[in-house]
Formats: C-alpha cells, sequence, structure tokens
C-alpha cells in the first residue's frame, strides 16, 4: 500500500543534521513525525512543496535564549526566531528565568529586569509556567533552565549580596527539585552578576544537587570571561564533576583586549576535561555581547551601545561615549544616569570567535534579548549568518558542519529526544532554505532586520514561517530532557 502523508518536501538536498553528506531526497510528514526520508516518488500527500535547488534541514535549535516571556507573548516576539529557522529554544539561561518567583510589587533587579517589569513576574511555580505555554502556545518549542538569580531572589527576600545561609540553599534546592519535577530540564546560573557572584562553588553545588531528580544539565554563564576565565573553567568543570552531571559553558568567548588569544588555552583546558565528563559550549557569531548596563564594568577603550534605557528611551541606538560627551561627564556617571538600561559592547576578537565556532564541542545560540529596543544584530540574524558568512562565504566550515551544530549536536547536549535531525520517526521539525542565498540582514546599526533564503518553517509539522511571514499556527510545546 503507497505510502500516504500529510505533507512531502520533494527533491531538496537533505542535511540531516548528523554532519553526515548531504543528498537530494524527499521528506515526507504525517502529523507531528517524520514518516519517510529519500525516494518517496510512490508517496502522495495533502500538500506538496518542490524543494528542488533548495536545502532541507532539521529545524534549528537556539541552545542560548533570554526567550521566557517572548515564548509566551505571540509572533511579534517569536518572528525574529521562526524567521531564521529556528523551531526550539532553550530559556532560562545565565540564571534568569521567569520561573518559579512571584515578583509583582516593583520592578525585579537587574538582570531579572531583562525578561521584564512585574507584570511579567506572576509565575509561583514553574507548574504554572509550563500550564502558560500549553495554554498560550508558541510558535517554537521551549525546553527550560531554572536560573540561580531568580532562586536567590526569591529565597534571600532581595539579601543576594552574600553567600546563602542553610535554609535558603534548602528553599533554593526545593524549588529547583519540583521544577525538575514539573518540566524543566536544567539549572543555570549567572555568577557573572551582582545577584548570583556572591554564592560560593559550594551553594552551587547544594542548589544542584537536586539535578539527581531527573538526571538534569548544569549550564553557566561564569564568574569571568576575561583575566580569570580559565579559573572560571575549573570551577564549572568542578561542580559538574560533584554533581556527577553535565555541564554546558554558556556563551564562551575571552573578553577584553587583554585577554584577545586566549581562546587557544580555554579551549585546550576544555577538550582536555571532555575526555573524563561531558562538557560542551555555546557561542553567538559576533564579536559583541550584549547584556544590562553596569556602570562599574564600562571602559573607554571598549564601545559600548545603549540598547534600552527606562529614564531615557531616546538613548537607544548611541554610542556610551557621546552620550557622556553630552552630558560633559564620564562614562560610568553617564551609565549610572541611563539605568535601568541595556548595552551591547564591543569586547571579543573576531579570530577567537572563529576558533571557538570551529572547535567541534561548540554549538550555536543567539543570546539575544527580544525586549530590547535596539537589540544586538544576534536576535534577528545568528543562524543566517553562520550558514551564509561563516559557512558558505568564508567557508570556516561545511554546511554539513554548520547545520549539525545548530541542530543534532544542540539536542544531543540538551538531551532534546527525537529532536535535531531528520529520519523516520523523528520529530518534523524542520526548516526549507536557500544554501546559495541564507545570510543575515540584520546589523548593529539596523538590527530588526529579517534574514533572506529561509523560505518555510515547520514545528511539529505544522507551518510557522512562510512567504516571508509567520502563519500565525502555534504548534511549539514544551520539550524536556530524556523525557
Amino acid at each position: 500500500m503507497a505510502l500516504r502523508c500529510d505533507l512531502i518536501i520533494r527533491d531538496a538536498t537533505i542535511f540531516d543534521g548528523t554532519g553526515m553528506p548531504r543528498r537530494i531526497g524527499d521528506v515526507g510528514v504525517t502529523g507531528d513525525r517524520i514518516v519517510g526520508v529519500g525516494d518517496l516518488g510512490g508517496a502522495s500527500a495533502d500538500r506538496e512543496v518542490i524543494g528542488t535547488g533548495k536545502a532541507i534541514a532539521p529545524g534549528f535549535i537556539d541552545a542560548h535564549t533570554h526567550d521566557d516571556r517572548a515564548v509566551l507573548c505571540g509572533p511579534q516576539c517569536t518572528l525574529c526566531k521562526i524567521s531564521q529557522g529556528v523551531t526550539t529554544v532553550v530559556v532560562g539561561n545565565c540564571g534568569v528565568s521567569l520561573a518559579p518567583m512571584r515578583h509583582t510589587d516593583k520592578r525585579p533587579p537587574a538582570p531579572l529586569d531583562l525578561l521584564g517589569d512585574e507584570q511579567w513576574w506572576t509565575f509561583d511555580s514553574f507548574g504554572d509556567y509550563a500550564h502558560a505555554l500549553k495554554t498560550r502556545g508558541s510558535e517554537v518549542n521551549t525546553y527550560a533552565l531554572v536560573g540561580h538569580q531568580t532562586l536567590r531572589v526569591e529565597a534571600m527576600a532581595g539579601d543576594v549580596h552574600r553567600p546563602a545561609r542553610d535554609h535558603e540553599i534548602h528553599r533554593m534546592h526545593a524549588r529547583l527539585k519540583q521544577s525538575l519535577l514539573e518540566g524543566a530540564s536544567g539549572f543555570s546560573t549567572g555568577l557573572f552578576y551582582p545577584l548570583n557572584k556572591a554564592a560560593t562553588t559550594e551553594e552551587v553545588i547544594a542548589v544542584g544537587e537536586a539535578l539527581r531528580t531527573t538526571d538534569g544539565l548544569y549550564t553557566s554563564h561564569m564568574r569571568d570571561e576575561a583575566d580569570h576565565v580559565l579559573a572560571s573553567i575549573e570551577e564549572t568543570l568542578r561542580i559538574g564533576t560533584r554533581l556527577g552531571m553535565p555541564v554546558h559553558i554558556s556563551h564562551h568567548k575571552c573578553s577584553m583586549p587583554e585577554n584577545y588569544g586566549r581562546s587557544v588555552q580555554t579551549l585546550a583546558l576544555i577538550e582536555a576535561a571532555a575526555s573524563m565528563q561531558e562538557v560542551a559550549f555555546d557561542m553567538y557569531p559576533y564579536p559583541a555581547g550584549s547584556t544590562v548596563l553596569m556602570p562599574d564594568r564600562m571602559r573607554d577603550d571598549i564601545r559600548t551601545v545603549i540598547t534600552w534605557s527606562v529614564p531615557y528611551p531616546e538613548m537607544a541606538g548611541r554610542d556610551l561615549s557621546e552620550i557622556a560627551r553630552g552630558w560633559n561627564t564620564d562614562v560610568r556617571a553617564a551609565a549610572e544616569r541611563l539605568l535601568p538600561a541595556g548595552c551591547v559592547m564591543f569586547q571579543m576578537d573576531e579570530e577567537d570567535v572563529r576558533r571557538i565556532m570551529r572547535h567541534p564541542l561548540s554549538i550555536i545560540g543567539s543570546d539575544g534579548i527580544p525586549h530590547d529596543a535596539k537589540p544586538h544584530p544576534r536576535l534577528w540574524g545568528t543562524f543566517p549568518r553562520v550558514l551564509g558568512f561563516y559557512a558558505r562565504q568564508l567557508g570556516l566550515f561545511d554546511m554539513e558542519t554548520a547545520v549539525h551544530k545548530m541542530t543534532g549536536r544542540a539536542a544531543q547536549i540538551f538531551g532534546m529526544v527525537d529532536r535535531g535531525v531528520i529520519r523516520e520517526g523523528a520529530y518534523a521539525d524542520l526548516v526549507l532554505f536557500d544554501p546559495a542565498t541564507v545570510i543575515d540582514n540584520a546589523t548593529f546599526e539596523d538590527p530588526i532586520q529579517m534574514s533572506v533564503g529561509i523560505e518555510q518553517v515547520w514545528a511539529n509539522g505544522v507551518a510557522t514561517f512562510a512567504g516571508g511571514k509567520e502563519t500565525g499556527e502555534k504548534p511549539g510545546r514544551l520539550v524536556t530532557r530524556n523525557r
């Protein structure tokens, strides 16, 4: 009996997400699963898409996002992702997660306010957040981590500039354990940030012991990505060893000019550790980062651009140095005046970016901040930039490798079952793109620009993006680690 499908993409170049060589063939989908791959000439479908000259790949997995709120607020917040071919986002990074914490009386402290003001902090449990995802629906799948900064602010009643006491650690451990049982997949720290940096290694381990509940993952925005980057990597590895859990280093970089080139050392350290424990890292394909504005970290030799400011919204997109000159003050004092605010900082070297991206342990995460007025271009351009600029134009690696880093390898690291690959039985998260033209358009000057070359996107077998716009469908689901 001939195979009957809901959808067949015919005669496309298949990048199956494993890193294996591309091949020409068809992909058949029924319901939310792939039911056939290869020559499906004898099969029929309710809908057929001719993929001649185009590439079909697993939907891209954004390994590092701050989309906790974005996945709840509709296509105006997720178009930046689906227009890049993203079908799954990892939220709750850098110790910042929207759950579990109710914080409705005032604006949460930075960097929690990256996710929004007090009106968004209404989820008293991760179960409440998971329920909101299910009932509101989303254009993308969501894989969620629980943030240590969020847990600290709640358990310590905001008094976070010290190590936690035993009863506070117990509270955080219990909250994390319950969240994991309710569908969260891991634990993230942001030890670089004021809300988290007073936490000792032992505190992190004590809270993280809850990961044993569901075989979770530990991820970290490390204490230092600059002068003490090697010591920070060693701390991260030590936490993973003590917990007996996989570790994932967030947005690996070597920050500030005095540390340019040190990726040779950092990658060697991580690679050596990988022979003894599970460790990987994500990165974004730009030599600038973005976060909340922290005046004590401002330097005259590092270009800083304001992405948003509550008291001075008109300063979004302006250089901090220019603002300081206009106010007849220095950059630190200008930054204080702009708070609460966010920024882009040009603190990395392009050669380090390329070396880290090329390393076989790396995967791709945008680290985009979707609610900034003038966001970093990575929010709209990360995945087409890897495909078009780094793979096709620079030849940093072949397109099979690029796709693998953004799909199958990411799914393996995060324990996403039946995702990130094109094979029979896998979920039908798919992106059809033009390998000859795909490229990012977003720039630091004009960051809110859709990429080109992304033709169609499906999540769980349902189209989310086609013809240059969202479809309005919300097939996304909560994805859990190894469950």
